[in-house]
């Protein structure tokens, strides 16, 4: 697979989820930079202040603190070019009540079940 993006940012409060998502990232050679958040409000902050500038976004849904739904709230207070970034919303969650918030979403692109696959990102690949 060819690198279709600078900047990758995953944003997921699991250990595990995080080490597997990133090999699959990283092999697969989706982006040039793999940037890895466990806080969805540090991950906020460092979009705020410009310190992370992705092109696509792994987000989980089921975080403690601040889940999923809640990053995209504050995501969508910030004063940043979102036309120029990518959601997907990346959840081991198969309850329709989320599949169907996350489509009415406008800023997730798509949602797509854990674990992240190398067919999951060609699918996805421009």
């Amino acid at each position: 697979m060819l690198v279709p993006y600078k900047t990758c940012l995953l944003i997921d409060d699991n250990y595990i989820d995080n080490f597997v998502t990133r090999r699959v990232l990283e092999t697969s050679r989706f982006a040039e930079k793999v940037i890895v958040k466990q806080s969805p409000a540090d991950a906020i902050s460092q979009l705020r202040d410009g310190a992370i500038k992705p092109d696509v976004i792994f987000l989980d849904l089921r975080m403690p603190m601040m889940d999923g739904f809640e990053f995209l709230q504050e995501y969508d207070a910030l004063l940043i070019d979102k036309n120029a970034i990518k959601i997907f919303m990346l959840s081991s969650s198969f309850d329709p009540l989320d599949i169907k918030e996350s489509a009415g979403n406008k800023y997730i692109t798509q949602f797509i079940h854990k674990p992240l696959t190398v067919k999951a990102l060609e699918e996805i690949c421009p």
